[in-house]
């Protein structure tokens, strides 16, 4: 499952992340917070806006706002 399709307060494992699928900048930036496969993400809320963007993910101690087609590039097994 992508990472869109999270419910909110679900966590789960990034397995892959099609970095093809995203800009070079906005990948860099992904993983410079640490959103690679390996970490260990929550979703914490979905937007009002059309196409409930933007996605807050929860990752470590740190909060971030996600576009949800970013989301989509992110392939997560839940956890628990």
């Amino acid at each position: 499952m992508t990472l869109d399709g999270l419910t909110i307060g679900a966590a789960a494992r990034i397995i892959a992340v099609d970095w093809g699928a995203l800009a070079s900048d906005e990948a860099k930036r992904l993983q410079a917070l640490g959103i690679d496969e390996g970490a260990e993400v929550e979703l914490a809320h979905r937007g009002v806006f059309a196409g409930r963007d933007p996605l807050a993910l929860r990752i470590g101690r740190m909060t971030v706002a996600l576009r949800r087609s970013h989301a989509r590039a992110i392939t997560v097994a839940a956890l628990g």
